[in-house]
């Protein structure tokens, strides 16, 4: 089999004789942060550099910005589709974030998890709450800005908001930040290429606990005569 084949399959868990183990199930990975505080741009280096890591793709009723495309950045979708997605309990998280609602489609998840990725949701602090009611397999993850003035100068430079909307945003986080203890892992995001390798070292972290590789571990065990030996 080659590498593409079992990197494309979540698996990298082969035994000697070159058969698969069983793909072990993927977890999920919460990140969260006040606007501007550089989560996406963490999220989007965690995509490029580490390997079986999925994006879960938000639906959102706001329009596209720049050369956001649908179906990659967001699924845009109107305030009626968006209801009736609700109504129907398809998501497993959802929210109100400055004026627009978004939306983590849970059988989108399920499916990526099964087949064996870390899926990374770019989510916002209500939707992170939701997830920790609903499951116990997420890890969440918040990014803290450096101090308000900083997060104001990155806010001003994106050029994405006119004033008003930057100033609710600044509101907006002086709430979110005190929330910053409910999270399991912090990353204070002075510089950018040291909270990616936190980010990183996070994400390999939960892969080496031991409950995540009960496949891998079995392949090992049963070279030694299995888990009867002494039996």
């Amino acid at each position: 089999m080659s590498n593409d084949v079992r990197a494309e399959s979540g698996s990298d868990c082969f035994s000697e004789q070159g058969s698969p183990c069983a793909i072990e199930r993927g977890r999920l990975i919460v990140v969260c942060a006040p606007s501007g505080a550089g989560k996406s741009s963490l999220v989007e280096m965690a995509l490029a550099r580490i390997e079986r890591v999925k994006f879960s793709v938000s639906y959102t009723t706001r329009k596209p910005r720049g050369a956001e495309r649908d179906g990659v950045n967001y699924f845009f979708v109107s305030h009626e589709e968006f209801r009736a997605l609700s109504e129907r309990d398809e998501f497993l998280e959802s929210a109100e974030v400055h004026g627009n609602l978004y939306g983590t489609h849970r059988a989108h998840v399920e499916e990526m998890l099964a087949a064996g990725f870390d899926v990374l949701l770019d989510i916002d602090v209500q939707g992170a709450e939701q997830i920790r009611r609903r499951t116990n397999e997420a890890v969440t993850i918040f990014i803290l800005p450096p101090s308000r003035d900083a997060l104001e100068r990155r806010l001003l430079l994106r050029n994405l908001n006119n004033r008003e909307e930057i100033e609710r945003r600044l509101h907006n986080a002086a709430h979110e930040v005190l929330l910053w203890d409910k999270f399991d892992y912090l990353i204070i995001n002075d510089d950018l290429d040291r909270a990616y390798r936190q980010l990183e070292a996070i994400i390999i972290a939960e892969r080496c606990r031991p409950g995540r590789q009960a496949g891998q571990v079995r392949v090992v065990l049963d070279t030694f005569g299995g888990e009867s030996i002494d039996a």
